[in-house]
């Protein structure tokens, strides 16, 4: 069904699957103009197929849409031809605001030429039309559903009303402010977009949509390859914004400081039965001018991300809460029907001196008896039924390094010293570090932009490259792991479950089995691992990890690819790992909340 124009952006019912799998089920939401919706959830919970269909370029298998008639959406890939220049991208962005100045000059030339208009009634606005728009026609604007002008004065007065609307006598000025605000402006508009970075590309397609001015906006991780100052100025830009937007986002800064509302498409992270949608209920309360409606595999949530995780770990609290009064009710039931009852009723005949009250007192009791146990009964066998799941594990490190029996295996039988150091390390062009110390509970963050070395140092710490000059001692039994960005496996052909038990060994991989980690799907587990998302293969990485935590554990750009609540899960569990921590990251988010050392990198060098 084609969508609806409103002036608002509504989903009614939306489901969707791809063959067998279903994506999307009964998700609606209605987000007001000057509103801003975040979209969130696990990988492959739907968002970017949510988004196309919003805006047209999917179809639903169910249920209907309304937009505004201007709807801009950015993709993660550049919807452009590597050929074309960086100033198409941007040009084609300001079509239409070049056709209303082409169309203000054709309606002034027109007015001009009408001999019955006083040349006192063009006031001084052709004298605003730049010289180079003279005369030139717009035929793109007047289209056959374009009105009708009874007067030459009547088509400039709507020509000048359109211009007045679209600012058009700035559009060059805001060009440039949105280019240079988003990190690309000494990038030449003559260069090709197979010429230049994918970041620059990602860059100036924002730019160009921002630049088209939209009614409303629909965002696929906008925030991938901006830079803190570009990410801000993103922010305020969306803070303004009149019409509605919706984006979805790993980026936890900006989806603080930008939504209004958040929607979770994630049918897991919900508490199960009641508790689920009475959490639910209450949190959406507060939506108000961007209702979201929850369904059965969405969540909404009014406020910024802050506030979401608040009402997610109020969620939580009471998930665990009703779990456990459910459990106990089980147990006292469960005693009731096996026990209690048969303590009573003992089935022993009555003695000599009870024959006689034994036909009216005795059935009463066995009366009462029968009725508690059948009344205990269902309700046990009804509690069974309808209780609440248990709440899944959050994500922990098992089996750490300095704990336990210090003779064993991965111990190092003393927690104190140096365990790690990079002298004189030196890379030509990558890497020049006097010296990095790493101690058993050191906690260190690593920053700066990027190429400024961070992952060649990671890398270097971790034995998986080699220094030109220099040195890297480790300690004696030192066990080091390093969570890669780019995760590669030796045989990609092997699926998650084998390469697990390839790496631990079978002991362990029995002892500390895949699927008690909560990181890998069960329709994933046999599937080869090169044909898992990007995320996926992160998370199998992390599991490797998590199931056998090193002395030194490593993480370049930890919550690239990961979903947010996992993100979130990985950094709580960091705060208390028994080794010692380096992160590497841009995570404005992470790094605000970090309470370790902080060192900076720049051009290969510690600053």
């Amino acid at each position: 069904m084609p969508a609806r124009t409103s002036d608002y952006l509504r989903a009614d019912g939306i489901s969707h699957s791809y063959g067998d799998r279903r994506v999307l089920t009964d998700v609606s939401f209605t987000v007001a103009p000057g509103r801003r919706l975040g979209l969130i959830g696990e990988n492959g919970a739907g968002k970017s197929t949510l988004l196309r269909i919003l805006a047209g370029v999917e179809r639903a298998d169910r249920g209907t849409i309304a937009r505004p008639v201007r709807t801009g959406m950015l993709w993660q890939d550049v919807q452009f031809a590597p050929t074309d220049s960086l100033g198409d991208l941007i040009e084609h962005a300001l079509a239409d605001v070049r056709a209303i100045e082409a169309e203000l000059a054709d309606a002034a030339s027109a007015l001009a030429a009408d001999a019955s208009i006083p040349s006192s009634m063009l006031h001084q606005n052709d004298g605003d039309i730049p010289d180079a728009l003279r005369g030139v026609r717009a035929e793109s604007v007047r289209s056959e559903e374009s009105p009708s002008f009874s007067t030459p004065a009547d088509r400039y007065d709507a020509a000048l009303a359109a211009a007045e609307r679209a600012e058009i006598w700035s559009v060059d000025a805001r060009r440039d402010e949105v280019i240079d605000g988003l990190g690309v402006g000494g990038v030449s508009l003559n260069r090709r977009l197979d010429e230049v970075s994918g970041g620059q590309r990602s860059g100036f397609a924002l730019a160009a949509l921002l630049l088209s001015r939209p009614e409303c906006l629909l965002l696929d991780e906008p925030t991938n390859h901006l830079d803190d100052a570009a990410a801000v100025f993103l922010e305020r830009h969306l803070s303004g914004w009149l019409g509605p937007v919706l984006f979805a986002s790993h980026d936890r800064a900006f989806l603080d400081a930008v939504a209004t509302n958040v929607l979770d498409l994630d049918p897991t992270s919900a508490v199960g039965g009641a508790a689920a949608s009475a959490t639910t209920a209450a949190s959406a309360t507060t939506a108000a001018s961007a209702t979201t409606a929850p369904s059965a595999t969405t969540a909404a949530f009014g406020g910024n991300y802050s506030d979401y995780l608040l009402a997610k770990a109020n969620e939580r609290a009471l998930w665990e809460r009703r779990f456990a009064d459910e459990q106990d009710e089980l147990k006292q039931l469960k005693f009731s029907v096996d026990v209690t009852s048969r303590a009573i009723n003992h089935n022993r005949p009555p003695t000599d001196k009870n024959k006689m009250s034994y036909g009216t007192h005795g059935n009463r009791v066995e009366k009462q008896i029968s009725r508690r146990v059948m009344n205990a009964r269902g309700r046990l066998e009804e509690l069974r039924e309808i209780q609440v799941r248990k709440p899944p594990a959050l994500l922990r490190f098992a089996g750490f390094p300095f704990a336990g029996n210090p003779s064993g295996s991965h111990a190092l039988g003393d927690a104190s010293g140096l365990l790690l150091q990079a002298t004189d390390a030196r890379i030509p062009g990558r890497l020049d570090v006097a010296t990095f110390r790493v101690d058993p509970t050191s906690r260190i963050l690593i920053t700066g932009p990027i190429g400024a070395g961070k992952s060649t140092l990671l890398a270097t710490l971790a034995g998986t490259l080699m220094p030109n000059s220099g040195s890297v001692h480790r300690r004696r039994g030192l066990r080091v792991a390093l969570l890669e960005q780019d995760v590669q496996f030796a045989d990609p052909s092997l699926s998650p479950r084998a390469i697990y038990a390839s790496v631990l060994g079978e002991e362990r991989a029995d002892a500390t089995p895949l699927t008690s980690l909560g990181l890998i799907a069960p329709r994933d587990l046999d599937r080869p691992a090169g044909v898992l998302s990007i995320g996926q293969q992160r998370r199998l990485a992390l599991a490797l990890i998590v199931a056998r935590p090193p002395h030194v554990f490593l993480l370049d750009e930890p919550t690239n690819h990961l979903s947010l609540k996992l993100a979130t899960e990985l950094e709580d569990a960091l705060g208390t790992y028994p080794g010692a921590v380096v992160v590497a990251s841009h995570d404005r988010w992470l790094r605000s909340a970090w309470t370790g050392d902080h060192v900076t990198m720049t051009d290969g060098r510690i600053v």
